[in-house]
């Protein structure tokens, strides 16, 4: 008999088939990718419930415990360092960067910008090609941008991705901590979370990093460079245990570091993007891709002889990592097709249908359910568990939202278009509830009526034909 977590009625450990069906993937990846090794896991409900390796070399492959360099997926650990000082009251995202780091060529954009990608600085520091050469080419923060043009875009008007808005964050860190920031992020986030597999240079046992030639089977080394100013954008080496802990916090915090609302506040995207059929977008530090249907953040990373992804759906409940030690690949991709296969074979089960707790179901709230008109437009008003409101058009819609109770008497909007707004029931003089007031929108009982609640009045026939 397999063994269940009684939390979500789905074994503890993956089904055989489950299993298999993702070390085909992974194997898949790495004998047609070419890459010399692959290490890759998958974890639901914040616990690891897979992992997997394979390897060139017969019957041998790595275990979680073997580093790989992770690119880019650095940049979300220097985001929970930036948004622990935000928490701390030591900045406001809105922030100009020139008010806590003056002299750089980035004093104007906020650190909201350099953390969603739209400070329109550019994608790269001047040459020569950072990836592949020691720091010590580039000794000062000016070294990072160009002094004529370092901005390629209007701050804040679109996502262009920038290696240097993440060395100027990482300087920051250093800035209002007064030490590196690699020391920042051993102290206060990785000996906080376990993660002492996690380092800025690499540390045995980890991997080689290989480039593979693009028409023959043969490889060539890497260089393993410390970029040194640049380390935030790139620098960080990590083994898949490590990982696995890091997308655990990913998915619902840890007081110690970061609370479950500020994670959530990094994964809205920053900057609208181009189209509504949108692929990818950029929170504060996280990165959103659409894949299979499925919303996921997290990041992907790549440095020269390596290649990194970490996803995260939260309406799954899973998460995914892979690594690989080659420059070019399909990795990220690879770790969220792990999330697709672990859903499609083992989707979670819906909470069972409860009633509400007796002190949620007053008959105060219960005669505010029912239907709603904004005008003539009909709109329904649920009552949930926590005594939250439910506030959205008939069948659903673009304004729907839900609304959290406050202790004055009024409910907050969470999402939507209502969300941070005010639900306030107003009551005539006699005590009874005339209205619901939403940030100004006023909704009635009947369409359009009465005329003493409805802005501007109304014709004084009413309702008539012709």
């Amino acid at each position: 008999m397999p063994n269940f977590d009684h939390q979500t009625d789905l074994p503890a450990e993956l089904l055989p088939a489950t299993q298999r069906a993702l070390l085909h993937r992974i194997a898949v990846a790495q004998s047609e990718g070419r890459t010399p090794s692959l290490v890759a896991g998958v974890l639901r409900g914040g616990q690891p419930v897979w992992s997997g390796a394979r390897s060139m070399i017969d019957g041998h492959a790595p275990t979680p415990d073997v580093q790989y360099r992770i690119g880019s997926i650095t940049k979300t650990f220097v985001a929970v360092l930036v948004l622990r000082l935000r928490d701390e009251g030591l900045l406001d995202l809105a922030d100009p960067l020139g008010r806590h780091l003056p002299g750089t060529p980035a004093d104007g954009v906020t650190v909201a910008q350099l953390l969603s990608h739209s400070s329109g600085l550019a994608a790269e520091t001047p040459g020569p090609w950072w990836e592949r050469t020691e720091g010590s080419l580039r000794p000062g923060l000016g070294d990072l941008l160009e002094d004529e043009r370092p901005l390629k875009h209007p701050a804040g008007r679109l996502h262009h991705y920038s290696n240097p808005g993440f060395a100027l964050l990482g300087a920051l860190v250093e800035q209002l901590r007064g030490e590196p920031w690699g020391e920042v992020l051993r102290r206060e986030v990785l000996e906080q979370l376990g993660m002492d597999r996690t380092s800025l240079l690499p540390e045995a046992p980890h991997a080689g990093g290989f480039a593979v030639h693009p028409w023959a089977d043969v490889m060539l080394p890497e260089p393993l460079t410390d970029t040194g100013r640049m380390a935030p954008a790139g620098q960080l080496w990590s083994t898949g245990a490590d990982l696995a802990r890091w997308a655990a916090f990913l998915t619902a915090g840890d007081e110690k570091v970061l609370s479950s609302a500020t994670l959530a506040e990094m994964r809205r995207r920053g900057v609208a993007p181009g189209d509504e059929e949108w692929a990818s977008a950029y929170g504060l530090g996280l990165a959103l891709i659409r894949h299979q249907g499925r919303t996921l953040y997290g990041h992907s990373g790549s440095m020269p002889g390596f290649t990194a992804g970490l996803w995260i759906s939260e309406a799954d409940g899973l998460a995914a990592y892979a690594l690989s030690n080659a420059t070019t690949g399909d990795t990220p991709r690879v770790a969220a097709e792990l999330i697709g296969l672990v859903a499609t074979h083992e989707p979670p089960l819906p909470e069972p249908w409860r009633p509400l707790e007796t002190a949620d179901a007053d008959d105060e709230l219960l005669a505010l359910t029912g239907p709603w008109y904004w005008g003539a437009a009909p709109q329904a008003l649920r009552l949930r568990a926590g005594r939250l409101l439910e506030l959205g058009p008939l069948g659903g819609g673009r304004r729907e939202s839900r609304f959290e109770p406050q202790a004055d008497g009024t409910w907050l909007g969470l999402e939507g278009y209502y969300a941070g707004e005010t639900l306030r029931v107003v009551r005539g003089a006699d005590g009874a509830v005339s209205h619901l007031d939403v940030g100004s929108f006023v909704f009635t009982r009947e369409p359009y009526g009465p005329a003493a609640v409805v802005p501007g009045g109304i014709d004084p026939r009413g309702w008539h034909a012709g």
